[in-house]
């Protein structure tokens, strides 16, 4: 506030212009968030509604999505889900991590090609590749059962390798001085990765720690080609677009609300439990 009382007149405007226009576009962004929360509140039926803050308030939206199995089983699909976001979380984020290490750190004969091919290769978007990917599965039997579960966390951990350009861009910031010095000192790839590297490397960890946790829970067309009809093994984004269907819609639009804001909140803390390692990681960055 008193650094605010240094500006000029015209800077002050223009800050305060800055804020105002800041301020109206978060809250034209959170009007949709507290549409959904508002919904899934709603006591009347139905998919329309004509006020946007509801008539009546009421709990069993959650309590229908927490316990009405006879169409779907929620429960079991946010189990599904978490499992198979924690699992291919680690793995792309492992994935990510070496693929960039070794392209920013390392130099060797092919680099540059393998590069360009795997940068070509991610500017695909991934459903192009799916019924192939579905087919090679149903191949291997693992469209079916248990099997599922893996193949949908091979299908958002396998290619995670592609994604590095973000991660090697941040180990790029990282003077070279410091691995030609570990190095000097006699320790080896792992230790510069695991003991310089990484702690210098907070933000981009974390990062794509968040964005391959997401992933699962927000992914519907890979998904629901390798589900089909195996109920017992939809994730949520599956299960939650089945509610919108017009046999279901208007018995389950207000529990399709209530389904969306649970989802958000493991997302929504891993987000604000992770953020403090953003500033940590820059600063212990800027120090290095």
């Amino acid at each position: 506030m008193n650094s605010f009382k240094k500006y000029s007149l015209k800077k002050k405007i223009i800050v305060s212009l800055a804020h105002v226009i800041l301020a109206i576009t978060a809250f034209l962004w959170l009007i949709p968030v507290f549409w959904v929360i508002l919904t899934s509140f709603r006591g009347t039926k139905g998919s329309y509604s004509s006020t946007f803050i509801p008539t009546s308030f009421t709990l069993d939206n959650y309590k229908k999505l927490l316990t009405d199995f006879s169409v779907f089983n929620f429960p079991q699909m946010l189990v599904n889900t978490f499992l198979i976001a924690v699992i291919s979380c680690l793995i792309s984020t492992f994935f990510v991590i070496a693929v960039a290490f070794t392209l920013s750190r390392l130099r060797f004969r092919s680099r540059r090609t393998i590069m360009n091919a795997a940068m070509v290769i991610n500017l695909f978007p991934g459903f192009m590749s799916m019924i192939a990917v579905y087919y090679i599965f149903k191949m291997f039997g693992w469209t079916n059962g248990p099997m599922l579960r893996v193949a949908m966390i091979a299908v958002y951990a396998g290619g995670a390798g592609c994604g590095y350009h973000i991660a090697k861009g941040f180990f790029d910031t990282i003077p070279y001085a410091l691995d030609e010095a570990a190095l000097l000192d006699g320790a080896t790839k792992w230790r510069v990765l695991t003991k310089i590297i990484m702690p210098l490397s907070k933000p981009i960890v974390v990062y794509t720690l968040l964005t391959s946790f997401a992933g699962p829970f927000k992914d519907f067309m890979l998904a629901k080609v390798l589900c089909g009809s195996n109920q017992q093994y939809y994730t949520v984004a599956v299960g939650l677009y089945q509610m919108l269907d017009k046999e279901y819609i208007d018995q389950w639009f207000c529990s399709f609300a209530a389904g969306a804001v649970i989802i958000s909140i493991p997302i929504a803390f891993l987000f604000l439990k992770t953020q403090k390692y953003y500033v940590e990681g820059l600063s212990g960055s800027v120090k290095g």
